[in-house]
């Protein structure tokens, strides 16, 4: 994955001599908070617009440079460094050398090179740049206090790229990290330092105490006062400054070391797998030809030239191609259904996916919460539990959930926040599954005010509030509380506990110590219904072969009620609890079988997804929250939405900007389409590249003379080559688009096999009646024999386009889209014009008498019959075509 690469570069990158950030890093982590402002020339109230466009000009976006995409110039050289392409410059070169006067063969291999070289280009031009506008749709901001024009400061959201060093920033839990900071204050913050490490647990970071201010640290991730651009807040709240932008930062000084090592998905293996298969068959079968043409014609130019042209012929140059054509036309698809592709071959993986993962917020659910009730612990209406749950909601700093917004828009406590200051908070993370703020009223003393989930709640609650009565919370009382709020649960309410305490006077400073010996006073349930689309969506996933799990950090009787309600059956559920001991082998039988999981931890949803792919699925993962990003990075498609947190977001590969549960049948079906348009090309490509290599092998062994000459074989290659170019705009049959599809490197093999010899069939008849019937026999006929076969051949790879795009019989029970029917049928008639041209002239060829079209005719009409009934015995055997 990718934070096992940044992993991976930062290791290697801390055994060389520090990069500037590092060094600034550094630096900055052992000056005092009114030293470093003052080397910043910055203050706590923040820069003015002024000096922030200066540096802007001086140091530039805070963006890290390998995340552009490259320079047109680049991908231009990259269009052209292709082996295929290397292939048809020799060609040239050497029939420059042999034959100064006459430069048509050079002539049309450059135009071939052209052709491929511009399309590749322009395509994957278009597609990155493409790319880019989709992605800047989706803005990751950061919070920054900044001097407005009256001279008063404000906190407002920028865009991370437009922070500068000397910038003021406050994080909160859900953040990720805007570029590198040094910490000025900060409130049990924990980071997740992952991307750069490896390493799973967070990793507590403060402001620096006297003693920091002195000492060295070895390696500069072990900085505690220094938070670095692109690792995440896990909890905790801060307040920084900005010391390093862009390529200042230390994950800009690693840009080059990451550049260009994305793992790679089986999107890239597969084809990958198929263009060595193809080069070695080339590699295998051209020495081959070059030998029987040299014994059997005693010219061992023209049969190296002849061989080359093979070599040509078996190229399936227009793969990549094709390959980027079909991604950038799913990703434009994609992005007219408001979805922003970030990474193309994330849509295959679309198409593959057989397993989604969801959170059951604001994906199953409207993602609208509202407070229902509010009661005492005998579930009774209670003020006093709402009003406790206001001031927790009204006073934390953190981020504030869903719940938070629903509590505060219950009811205007205002008047009675009033009364109140806040003293000190113990944020949420998603262990202790609460948050606590401690808070001063009139007369000075403190009260700690904690809400959190019932069982983390009542593990440190020892008291209880029962009819206005604080008494000692025994286990019998315990399980009346338990049994009310699963009552709750059961009617599809959320619920949480609401306690207090009254900390000793004199007490300043509060942690985690100090959620203990609690007192419970009620709770507060929360009602979040079911979208109206889900029950639609999810029968149609079922459709698509798409089995949906549930992973949430919420109540298991909640979920399983939401999930009755959107007709996802659950035949077995599981906790956290329940995941956590078992080794991989017990984890992946449990998961299996189970369809909810319930109160999960981040760590614990991406051990489920890892689970899910060492049983051979494809897992979609979609999530909006900063304990999906685990699993979101784990999945082989990450899901998120444009209002997700920013770690969320930057760990997805598809953003959907609005939460339509719909749009991912959408994207399962494009996924599958560009699957299948890509499988038509390898599988056209190879099956006809092997059936015209057998046919040669025949006729060198046989003919007199070469039964194509090099320049008429590359420009029936040409021909061909231009004929698919229009796949990427095909449709797919509806039964192909009802399961995942997936790779398999072997089909195509055998595939090749099967179709392949048909094709030489034909070609050996037309042989036999060039040679037989129209008397092209000897040298002096050879122009009649090539022509013949130029045009059967090219004719015959065109109708099989037709023929292997569909499991279906073509032109009857499924038709091409009018761009494949319309290139096909031109490139097919410029086949047979040729032959008449000054083009055919200069290539050697000659016009055909009329009645080998006859022949021609009756030669296709077999050929289309015969492939189709060995696509019947192909299918019966193999259960696949495609």
């Amino acid at each position: 994955m990718i934070r096992q690469t940044l992993h991976s570069a930062a290791v290697r990158a801390t055994g060389r001599s520090a990069a500037p950030a590092r060094v600034v890093a550094a630096d900055y982590a052992r000056l005092r908070n009114d030293e470093l402002l003052a080397r910043l020339d910055t203050g706590t109230a923040g820069l003015d617009a002024e000096r922030i466009a200066a540096r802007l000009h001086r140091d530039g976006p805070n963006e890290v440079s390998h995340e552009k995409p490259p320079h047109w110039s680049r991908q231009l050289l990259r269009a052209c460094r292709n082996p295929f392409i290397a292939v048809l410059v020799l060609l040239a070169i050497v029939q420059l050398a042999t034959d100064r006067e006459d430069l048509t063969g050079p002539l049309i291999i450059a135009v071939m090179v052209g052709i491929s070289v511009l399309l590749s280009f322009t395509q994957e031009h278009r597609s990155s740049r493409a790319a880019e506008q989709l992605k800047a749709m989706v803005r990751n901001t950061a919070s920054v206090t900044r001097r407005a024009a009256d001279g008063h400061s404000e906190r407002i959201e920028v865009p991370v790229g437009e922070l500068v060093a000397g910038d003021i920033v406050h994080l909160a839990a859900g953040d990720m990290v805007p570029a590198d900071l040094r910490l000025l204050s900060a409130k049990d913050l924990f980071i997740s330092q992952a991307i750069l490490t490896g390493e799973s647990l967070p990793v507590e970071k403060a402001a620096p105490m006297a003693r920091d201010l002195v000492q060295g640290h070895a390696n500069p991730l072990d900085l505690p006062s220094v938070c670095y651009m692109g690792t995440n807040v896990i909890s905790g709240t801060a307040t920084a400054v900005v010391v390093a932008t862009g390529s200042r930062s230390y994950l800009g000084s690693l840009a080059h070391t990451l550049s260009g090592q994305r793992v790679q998905t089986s999107f890239d293996r597969g084809v990958r797998s198929v263009s060595w298969l193809l080069i070695r068959f080339m590699a295998v079968m051209v020495p081959v030809v070059f030998v029987i043409n040299g014994l059997d014609k005693h010219d061992w130019l023209q049969a190296f030239l002849f061989a080359l042209s093979v070599a040509v012929g078996l190229t399936p140059e227009m793969l990549p191609l094709i390959v980027t054509a079909n991604l950038g036309k799913g990703a434009m698809a994609m992005s007219r259904r408001k979805v922003v592709v970030k990474r193309l071959n994330a849509i295959q993986n679309f198409g593959a996916m057989d397993v989604l993962c969801t959170d059951k917020t604001g994906t199953l659910t409207l993602d609208r919460i509202v407070l229902e009730r509010h009661l005492d612990l005998h579930g009774e209406a209670s003020d006093e539990a709402l009003e406790f749950g206001y001031l927790n909601s009204r006073f934390q700093t953190g981020l504030k959930n869903l719940m938070d917004k629903a509590v505060l828009a219950h009811r205007d406590l205002e008047p009675m926040a009033a009364r109140f200051r806040l003293v000190d908070e113990i944020p949420f993370d998603f262990q202790r599954r609460r948050m606590s703020v401690v808070l001063a009223g009139d007369d000075g003393e403190h009260l700690l005010v904690c809400k959190g989930a019932v069982e983390e709640m009542l593990a440190i609650c020892t008291a209880a509030r029962l009819d206005g009565i604080d008494t000692t919370l025994d286990d019998a009382q315990r399980a009346e509380i338990r049994a009310m709020t699963r009552r709750l649960n059961e009617d599809g309410l959320r619920v949480l506990v609401v306690a207090l305490k009254q900390p000793p006077p004199g007490q300043h400073t509060y942690g985690l110590a100090d959620e203990t010996g609690l007192t419970a006073i009620g709770c507060l349930a929360f009602l979040d219904p079911p979208k109206d689309s889900a029950a639609t969506a999810i029968a149609a996933l079922r459709e698509h072969g798409v089995a949906v799990k549930v992973i949430t950090g919420d109540n298991e009787a909640v979920t399983r009620k939401i999930c009755r309600e959107v007709g996802l059956q659950v035949a077995h559920s599981a906790q956290g609890r329940d995941i956590e001991p078992l080794d991989e082998p017990a984890l992946d039988a449990l998961v299996a079988r189970t369809t909810v999981f319930a109160k999960m931890s981040p760590l614990q949803k991406a051990r489920v997804v890892r689970s899910l792919q060492r049983q051979g699925h494809t897992v979609g993962f979609l999530g909006d929250g900063i304990n999906d990003a685990p699993a979101l990075r784990e999945a082989d498609v990450g899901i998120s939405v444009d209002s997700a947190t920013d770690i969320a977001k930057e760990s997805a590969d598809i953003i959907l900007l609005e939460k339509n549960l719909m749009v991912l049948e959408e994207g399962v079906i494009e996924g599958r389409v560009t699957f299948g348009n890509v499988m038509k090309y390898i599988k056209m490509t190879a099956s006809s590249n092997f059936g015209n290599v057998f046919s040669v092998l025949v006729a060198s062994a046989f003919l007199p003379f070469l039964p194509m000459l090099p320049l008429q074989l590359l420009v029936q290659n040409l021909l061909y080559d231009i004929s698919q170019l229009a796949i990427p705009f095909d449709r797919m049959d509806e039964d192909y688009l009802k399961s995942p599809r997936q790779w398999d490197a072997s089909d195509i093999g055998c595939f090749m096999a099967w179709v392949g010899p048909v094709s030489s069939i034909f070609d050996l008849t037309t042989f036999w009646l060039l040679w037989h019937l129209f008397g092209a026999n000897d040298v002096a006929h050879q122009a009649l024999f090539q022509s013949g076969w130029f045009v059967e051949g090219l004719l015959s790879q065109t109708l099989i386009v037709h023929m292997i795009r569909t499991r279906r019989i073509p032109f009857l029970q499924s038709i091409a889209a009018a761009p494949v029917l319309a290139l096909t049928l031109a490139i097919g008639a410029i086949g047979l014009v040729v032959p008449y041209s000054p083009l055919g002239a200069k290539l050697g060829m000659t016009g055909l008498p009329m009645a080998y079209f006859g022949w021609l005719a009756l030669t296709l009409l077999c050929y289309a019959a015969l492939t189709q009934l060995v696509k019947r015995v192909y299918i019966r055997r193999y259960g696949r075509w495609l």
